[in-house]
Parts: structure tokens; sequence; C-alpha cells
């Protein structure tokens, strides 16, 4: 597999580019990188461009670039959550999964019944494991983490058409069902925390515009349900 790294200032027409330093000391004392390898960079706005290692110094490592150019891997439907995210552990898994199956963007919600938010800390390192996921999966758009948001604005900042709720009520619509009837290209899906949603939240979303979307007869954790849904909307 092309070894890949993350340039956030790609130059377009290409030359002599350093890698950042957190990707330069990953290619360095864990890839082992050697001058001479070919390599790939990214940008994460949709710009690749393959690259030659010129130089390798202890902190610093130098490539030729060639032109860059937009290599879509995006999916055709734009698919955004806003997740009451799990413990970080749980949390980190979660983003990487989402990266990779190319959701455009996750918000973090503070819900009723979320016990504790997650920490600057904890958003700088989800940062990090979307760059990593896309690395590894050659995905060239980074998947967007969103500022965390309070439920109730969420749902009334929410100006998707097509939204839904995960929320285990009887006539919540399958999963399978409301993608064959969904015509839009974006979807918005709001998942709750350990406990799921409150009633006086799952009001105010549904007043919002979402409806109901059932995943069947079993409860799923917060890190299933979100890979479950985005899964099955994602074209």
């Amino acid at each position: 597999m092309t070894k890949r790294y993350y340039v956030p200032d790609l130059p377009q027409l290409g030359g002599t580019i350093s890698l950042p330093p957190s990707e330069a000391q990953h290619a360095i004392r864990v890839m082992r990188i050697k001058v001479g390898e070919a390599i790939e960079l990214f940008n994460g706005q949709g710009l690749q461009a393959e690259a030659m290692i010129e130089d390798v110094k202890r902190n610093a490592c130098i490539c030729q670039a060639n032109a860059a150019c937009i290599i879509d891997r995006e999916p055709k439907r734009k698919v955004r959550l806003a997740i009451a995210l799990p413990k970080p552990d749980r949390a980190k898994e979660l983003i990487e999964r989402l990266t990779e199956l190319g959701v455009q963007s996750v918000t973090p919600i503070i819900a009723e019944r979320t016990q504790r938010g997650p920490t600057d800390s904890t958003l700088e390192k989800l940062s990090k494991v979307i760059i990593e996921a896309c690395k590894q999966s050659g995905r060239n758009q980074l998947m967007q983490l969103k500022p965390t948001m309070k439920s109730f604005t969420f749902f009334q900042s929410d100006k998707i058409e097509n939204k839904v709720i995960a929320h285990p009520v009887p006539d919540g619509v399958a999963a399978l069902t409301y993608r064959a009837a969904a015509n839009d290209k974006a979807f918005s899906i709001a998942i709750g925390p350990e406990g799921g949603w409150t009633d006086h939240e799952y009001q105010a979303a549904i007043d919002q515009g979402y409806s109901p979307i059932n995943l069947g007869k079993r409860i799923y954790r917060i890190e299933t349900a979100a890979v479950a849904l985005a899964a099955n909307l994602i074209d």
C-alpha cells in the first residue's frame, strides 16, 4: 500500500516541500522512510499528489511533489451526524469508522442525559484520528468535526430537509425504507446518549421536522447505531 501523508498546504503546482513535523516524525521513526521512496500526499480538501523522498534528516523529511489534482472519493450523498459521543476510547473508534465510510461531518452533542461532554483535549485527539483514518482509507477530504452544541440548539439550527432521529418508537420508519424513500442528497442523523433522548428532546426534534428511525428489535450502543445508520444512508 502506498504511504500517504497529510500536507494541508500542499502546493497545487508541485515542487519541493517538507512534511509537517508530526507527519515527518511518523515517516522517519515509524515508517522508516528512505530517500528515493515514492509516497502520496493529500491536503484534506480533495487534492492529492504523488511525491518522491529527496532527503531525510533527524526531524525533517523533504520531498519533491508532482502537480496535485483532485481525486474525489466522496460519497454521492452527504451524511451529517449529530452524536452524543460515548467515552473517549469508544469515540475514537466511532470517529475512525465514520471517516472511513465517508461521513461529511460530525457534531458532538450535549444531551440532557449526557454525563460528561467531550473535553477540548478529547476533540483534539479525535481530529488527529480523522487524519489517520483518511491516510489509511485513501480519503482525500477530511471529515469535519464541528463545534459541540446542546441538543435543542442543534435541532433548531439543522436546516437539512431529510433528517432523522434514532429513537425506538412504534411509528419509527425502518432505515432501509427511509433510504429508499429519500431523494435528497443530504441527510442529517441525530443519535442520543446512553439512556437515549429524553421525551422533551425527542419532541423538540419532531417539532423541527425530524423523523424517528428504527434500527430493529435490539438496542444498540451509540457507536453501533451511528455506523449502522451512516453505512445504510451513504450512497
